[in-house]
């Protein structure tokens, strides 16, 4: 566990950051490898399948991971408050909402994936696929928010690293079972989708075995939990906008898939593997919010708010040297990477073209994480909640469609578009970017998220204005 209440701002924000980094790096990796083996082994129609199946997961499992979020930030106030008592309460809570809202969405999702497909006008010829892999993903999210869990608490305290050790397990069992199912054994799609089953399953296992035997907070003990009422509404107050956001989220990335489906299997294949090297590329901007947030819970909980206020800067400078350097790098190799998903080269042309775009504008997409990360961390998601609402819905999808098509009909309204195909839909993301930056920024500095904390504790005096 990790007291970042004390020392020197900056330092103590990247060295809890480096282990968070190192582990999404690995999360993400073992996606993008997996994806790798699918794209080169099983074919582009293939690696569209599997594309088309994430935001639709992601829509699943969003509103929970929100509320987790709000348990990790409750759990890591209580923490700075040195209430232990309270800490082992929020982590029994949070374990219990999270077991209950995995059985409910693996029976939704498996109960209507075919339907959500269709729904967002997937080509004809990518549905069996897709399906066959959601429905096997999705039949293991218990063990995905077990595992989740877990790293989720464990940072809450302050510990980024042991939840590293467990995620490389699974990425390199994943790895190797990708290799096994659909090299060796040409089990096509459903071993992409068992290997991520079985390698989350696994590290979720040994988690819960390492923290019975090494842990006083968390014993993972189904008989012994406890719920904490009090404690789930306070979850649930900071939690279920970033919930509702991530969801909303989810449901716009949806939005914006049906609007490139409409463009065939290249532009979906192309936007698959663009997206994820894109995903990878924006992995330091998040770790350094999610790291500023954990950093922002503790200091509010002890009432220093001048430390929050330091810490956000340093954070921003660091954030934004990595973006201008991932920005430069993904240009210049845009092509080289691309390759490494597919040869077909109306895809590689069209995911290079998503790349130069979008990764352009990675400083914008930084500074909106970093705020949003102080207000997380304050327990203040609410207004967040609204402005991604506002960058997404009335900017983002708006955007796509007016950008790419010739002509947009809204109920019975006709709007004439720009045209500019796919392309437009990729113009559409930094737009979206610049909003929610702008807005993010007069938010905090507004300052109505320094009230907005679960532990109340008198405040120090601010020792710098910003």
């Amino acid at each position: 566990m990790k007291d970042l209440t004390k020392g020197k701002e900056g330092r103590n924000i990247f060295w809890f950051a480096i282990p968070m980094l190192v582990g999404h790096m690995f999360q993400q990796l073992y996606t993008f490898v997996d994806q790798i083996i699918v794209g080169r082994f099983l074919g582009k129609e293939a690696l569209a399948s599997v594309g088309a199946s994430f935001p639709i997961i992601f829509t699943l499992v969003a509103l929970i991971i929100g509320i987790s979020t709000g348990g990790t930030i409750v759990i890591s106030q209580y923490f700075g408050a040195k209430n232990y008592d309270k800490v082992k309460r929020a982590i029994d809570t949070l374990f219990i909402i999270l077991a209950a809202f995995a059985v409910v969405m693996t029976v939704v999702g498996l109960t209507f994936s075919e339907q959500i497909f269709r729904l967002i006008k997937l080509p004809e010829e990518l549905i069996p696929t897709a399906n066959t892999y959601f429905s096997i993903y999705v039949a293991g999210l218990v063990v995905f928010f077990g595992y989740n869990g877990v790293a989720a608490v464990l940072r809450g305290m302050g510990d980024s690293t042991t939840p590293l050790y467990f995620l490389i397990l699974a990425t390199i069992l994943n790895i190797g079972l990708d290799l096994l199912f659909i090299v060796k054994l040409g089990m096509g799609i459903e071993g992409a989708a068992l290997a991520t089953i079985i390698a989350q399953g696994v590290a979720f296992a040994v988690a819960v075995i390492y923290l019975n035997h090494n842990h006083d907070l968390i014993q993972f003990n189904i008989r012994e939990f406890s719920f904490d009422f009090e404690i789930f509404k306070q979850s649930l107050r900071i939690g279920l906008p970033t919930g509702l956001q991530q969801t909303f989220v989810a449901l716009g990335m949806t939005a914006l898939l049906g609007i490139v489906n409409g463009f065939g299997t290249d532009v979906v294949a192309a936007y698959t593997a663009a997206g994820r090297i894109d995903s990878l590329a924006i992995i330091p901007s998040m770790v350094f919010s999610q790291a500023l947030a954990t950093f922002v819970g503790q200091n509010i909980g002890a009432g220093k708010i001048s430390r929050v206020k330091r810490g956000l800067w340093r954070t921003l400078i660091m954030a934004s040297g990595v973006a201008v350097v991932m920005s430069v790098l993904l240009i210049l190799f845009k092509y080289p990477l691309m390759t490494l998903f597919t040869h077909d080269p109306a895809v590689v042309r069209i995911g290079g073209d998503y790349l130069t775009i979008v990764t352009s504008f990675y400083l914008l997409f930084t500074w909106m994480f970093i705020f949003n990360g102080v207000m997380r961390g304050a327990g203040d998601t609410l207004i967040p909640m609204f402005m991604t609402l506002i960058s997404l819905w009335l900017v983002r999808i708006p955007a796509a469609l007016l950008l790419s098509q010739e002509t947009v009909q809204i109920f019975s309204l006709t709007f004439r578009g720009a045209g500019l195909g796919e392309a437009g839909i990729w113009w559409s993301i930094p737009a979206g970017w610049a909003v929610g930056m702008i807005l993010s920024v007069i938010y905090y500095r507004v300052g109505n998220w320094k009230s907005k904390g679960v532990v109340k504790v008198p405040v120090e005096p601010a020792t710098i204005t910003r």
